[in-house]
């Protein structure tokens, strides 16, 4: 099989590509996270999902991958599996290599997670990011467990967040019990240069940008050695 058409298998089995034509001579792995993060239970074949038992052993060889000098991650999610997303999001935030992400149409719900745990982050103009509570499909048990459950995991994602970026824990609660944006929910919607004045992105901008930046990030890297 020749290197063209395993290229193309990997995009259309994975949404993933090995960019190494580049003049630096950098070799960049670009990972993909599209439409809903599927979980434990398989989704409609009719839907886009993402699957985390494809991208978890893909970021494990990522980094083993001597030949490997970093990653971008480019996002355009609904969200999905909160638990599913967030294994990812850890992850993405211990690669060793430097990692750049890139939100473009958007990264919803546990998508924001996965757009920050990146050692740098875009977001294109039009980009959005959707802040809002955990919720929980299928039938609850209305216990005080269940609702402490709710919380905690709120606590998990919120508290990452703030962690991997320049919002404080309080204003990401803040944001997700919003009630004036949302007619029928709750939450918050950044679009584009709102996120990065929230601090949750690092700057606007595009495909350019994110690849010169993580160019950059790799020969800062490389002279650490």
């Amino acid at each position: 099989m020749g290197e063209q058409q395993q290229k193309q298998e990997s995009i259309e089995k994975f949404g993933e590509i090995c960019m190494d034509n580049n003049k630096q001579k950098h070799k960049i792995h670009l990972l993909s996270v599209i439409g809903e993060i599927e979980g434990h239970e398989t989704l409609p074949s009719t839907s886009k999902t993402t699957k985390y038992e494809h991208v978890l052993p893909q970021l494990a060889e990522i980094e083993d991958d001597k030949n490997v000098d970093g990653l971008l991650v480019l996002l355009n999610t609904v969200g999905g599996d909160v638990e599913s997303g967030l294994a990812i999001a850890e992850m993405i935030a211990s690669i060793s290599k430097p990692v750049v992400s890139l939100v473009l149409g958007g990264s919803h719900s546990i998508g924001v997670p996965l757009a920050v745990a990146a050692d740098y982050s875009y977001i294109v103009p039009t980009g959005t990011m959707v802040i809002h509570p955990v919720r929980m499909s299928g039938t609850i048990i209305g216990a005080p467990q269940t609702y402490d459950y709710f919380k905690q995991m709120q606590d998990r994602i919120a508290g990452f967040i703030s962690d991997h970026c320049q919002v404080k824990e309080s204003r990401i609660e803040e944001m997700m019990m919003n009630t004036s944006m949302l007619t029928k929910d709750l939450g918050t919607i950044l679009v584009g240069f709102d996120a990065v004045q929230e601090g949750i992105i690092n700057e606007v901008g595009g495909i350019s940008q994110a690849v010169n930046k993580l160019h950059q990030m790799i020969y800062e890297s490389d002279d650490n050695y």
